[in-house]
């Protein structure tokens, strides 16, 4: 494993006090771009909600860190290198030091660069390649623009509870399989096959004179309540939209989606559906109440140093063989030719090439940590994690409060847990890393974790 790199301030006897800037810039697409999520090409037909880059600049000691999200469905690593490159060369802010992570809105822009899938379903389209090339400036922007707003503040943090909204998507069935996404009110449905983590992170930024400058939201759900082909940021829009009314229009709530590769907000032991704006704005009202009510219970965060650590940690490749491939290279000719394959014969065929094209080589998984104190961590993993890794860091970490961020720089395949392997279906067909490799993850950032614990943060 390679350390790329590390930042630590230690607090002098003269501590400045924190300083924090907000900014959110619109990255939403024009009409006619095809939309991300689904093994399928859609074309947007308008806007229900814009979507944004957001940004948390935080300044501690004349040093800085920032946290940045998008409202996309993934962030190809190239995407977020040039995103940071520019960043850092209008702000002096260490590459390094900036986490980008997307939200995961399946409401969102086809994003490019990630492999075989995405340009089979309208990747190649020259109105998506005008907006990926402009779209690194945009994630750039808004935290240029948060590091120009710099200003004296306090933060606060709570943990909030919500378990009526997330569901793990993965069941044990009465046949002895694992099924996925099985079907409200399946008969064969035994039991869930893993955990809901239903933590809500809420890290509260204000002036000294008490005015509300953001609210950072942490929860582990995928964002895919939406559907159809309006450009929106799904739950979090509604979030947003009720924070704002409730502490002043002129505060920004930043939303990172935590592990939630095998967690959804589908109910199966209900009949009811749960697709539409109606229901993103549902979750996103309850998941408003649980942060107002956890704003109540917030404690201050002391005043201690800002650390950035990070480090590269190579995943190896799943098995594909020669037979594999040829398959797979059949399937993806029979979807550009407008058929539709089963769906798991989709998934396996876009698997089977990219690892295929890597030719041996391991993925190049960025795993960073920021840490504002002794009591606040914050960890960005590659991917479309399984939740039980996230709550192995959070279980495991030495700050009381650890807020662990997916699909954060690369690569942005699923990574389940070990036990997930042989249990098999969508996931594990789709995971582009071998097994064990999300056990590295946590590892990786539980070792970050110790280190600036040890390194000086008071």
């Amino acid at each position: 494993m390679r350390e790329i790199t590390l930042f630590l301030l230690a607090a002098s006897l003269s501590a400045a006090p924190l300083r924090v800037g907000r900014a959110a810039v619109k990255i939403t697409p024009e009409p006619g771009t095809p939309m991300a999520g689904y093994y399928s090409t859609r074309l947007a037909t308008g806007t229900h909600d814009d979507l944004h880059a957001k940004a948390i600049v935080l300044e501690k000691d004349g040093r800085k860190a920032a946290l940045v999200a998008c409202d996309l469905v993934a962030l190809a690593p190239n995407v977020i290198e040039e995103a940071r490159r520019l960043a850092e060369k209008a702000t002096r802010i260490p590459a390094g030091n900036i986490m980008i992570s997307a939200t995961h809105s399946h409401t969102g822009p086809v994003i490019t660069g990630r492999g075989s899938r995405d340009s089979a379903y309208g990747g190649s389209l020259p109105v998506l390649k005008k907006y990926m090339a402009e779209l690194p400036a945009r994630i750039a922007e808004s935290v240029q623009l948060a590091n120009a707003d710099l200003r004296a503040a306090r933060a606060a943090a709570g943990i909030g509870k919500e378990q009526s909204l997330a569901f793990n998507r993965r069941f044990h069935m009465k046949d002895g399989s694992v099924g996925w996404n099985p079907g409200k009110l399946n008969p064969n449905i035994l039991e869930p096959a893993g955990a809901v983590d239903p933590g809500v992170h809420v890290v509260y930024f204000e002036g000294e004179d008490s005015t509300a400058l953001a609210t950072y939201v942490n929860y582990s759900c995928h964002l895919d309540t939406v559907g159809g082909v309006e450009w929106s940021a799904d739950y979090p829009y509604t979030l947003s939209s009720i924070l704002a009314n409730v502490k002043g229009g002129g505060m920004l709530t930043l939303f990172t989606i935590g592990t939630a590769g095998n967690i959804n907000h589908v109910d199966v032991s209900s009949k009811k559906p749960q697709k539409g704006h109606e229901e993103a704005a549902r979750i996103g009202t309850v998941l408003a109440g649980e942060v107002l009510k956890t704003y109540t219970r917030l404690s201050p965060l002391s005043d201690g140093a800002l650390a950035v650590k990070s480090e590269i940690v190579p995943l190896a490749l799943p098995e594909v063989t020669a037979a594999d491939v040829d398959r797979g290279k059949t399937i993806e000719a029979e979807i550009r030719a407008g058929k539709s394959p089963k769906f798991l014969d989709s998934v396996f065929a876009f698997k089977a090439i990219d690892v295929s094209d890597r030719q041996g080589k391991p993925h190049e998984a960025e795993v960073q940590v920021i840490a504002l104190g002794s009591q606040i961590a914050w960890v960005a993993l590659p991917g479309e994690v399984f939740v039980e890794l996230g709550m192995a860091i959070k279980k495991a970490s030495p700050f009381p409060s650890t807020i662990v961020v997916e699909l954060a720089h690369g690569p942005t395949t699923y990574i389940p847990d070990q036990r997930a392997y042989p249990q098999g279906n969508y996931e594990v067909v789709s995971a582009r890393v071998a097994q064990g490799s999300g056990e590295k993850l946590v590892e990786s950032a539980l070792r970050l974790l110790a280190d600036l614990k040890k390194s000086g943060t008071p």
